[in-house]
């Protein structure tokens, strides 16, 4: 599932593409929107929220998507032959006279009124890369549940939007506590910390092509442990671990992190 900086980069090149320029082309191809026309009008601007893309339009309408585990979005020059799938992937289109944007497997396109935004997107919590940041609201979501691992309550996009899978594992390794201990078993502070190097990471990594949570230059050390099952911690040398939390893939290093190991069975 795409992190929350990968969605701001997604936002910017639709935005780029796509804002202030009328459209010429739209088709929405989802049955409930599948007769909506909205050729002739400006796109007003393409805004990311957590893992949300809403991509407003003149006459008080927002496009709104969610990319989940596979959708994407993909920017061509008008005219050019789209390659971010089969043609039957196709979601929905948007064309100018220079650029045309191609959603694939799209499991959330929805068109709705731009005053009912808060329908889709209000129950997100702080946006790690959104104008509402509030670090302290953030604070206060994560540890409202003590008894909550850790790797859910980072996840659970009510409490801090946009951190996914990767950062789940690589904060947790940050921290250096497994994604199972409970977040009422933090010590002192780790919230906050935890917090504000989620901010940093999304920041640093919004404009990067590759994704890096380590200091190393190295291409193939860009992680700490996500990916990196069997391989070395590269702080410690024990092998990265991986298992599933709700679900979910989880790496981990048992050497340097500390808490439960793997998820209670219920």
């Amino acid at each position: 599932m795409p992190e929350g900086d990968t969605v701001w980069h997604t936002a910017r090149r639709l935005d780029s593409a796509l804002a202030g320029r009328v459209l010429e082309r739209s088709d929405l191809r989802v049955p409930r929107f599948a007769t909506a026309d909205l050729t002739g009008r400006r796109v007003l601007d393409v805004t990311p929220r957590g893992k949300h893309l809403l991509a407003r339009i003149e006459g008080g309408l927002t496009l709104h998507s969610h990319l989940r585990m596979d959708g994407a979005w993909r920017v061509y020059a008008t005219g050019e032959r789209p390659r971010g799938g089969p043609t039957h992937q196709i979601r929905a289109i948007l064309g100018n006279a220079e650029f045309t944007a191609y959603g694939y497997r799209l499991p959330v396109l929805e068109l709705i009124r731009t005053a009912e935004e808060e329908h889709a997107v209000g129950h997100l919590g702080p946006d790690l890369l959104g104008p509402d940041w509030d670090p302290a609201e953030a604070v206060r979501r994560l540890a409202a549940d003590p008894a909550r691992p850790l790797g859910e309550a980072l996840l659970d996009q009510r409490n801090l939007a946009g951190i996914g899978n990767v950062y789940k594992s690589e904060l947790a390794f940050l921290a250096a506590v497994t994604p199972w201990l409970p977040v009422g078993e933090l010590a002192p502070g780790i919230p906050e910390r935890l917090v504000a190097t989620a901010r940093r990471l999304l920041e640093a990594n919004k404009d990067r092509p590759d994704r890096r949570t380590t200091t190393t230059r190295r291409p193939t050390e860009r992680l700490y442990v996500y990916g990196r099952e069997g391989r070395p911690c590269l702080r410690c040398g024990t092998p990265v671990r991986r298992a599933e939390l709700a679900d979910r893939v989880t790496y981990w290093c048992p050497g340097c992190q500390k808490g439960p190991q793997e998820e209670p069975s219920h």
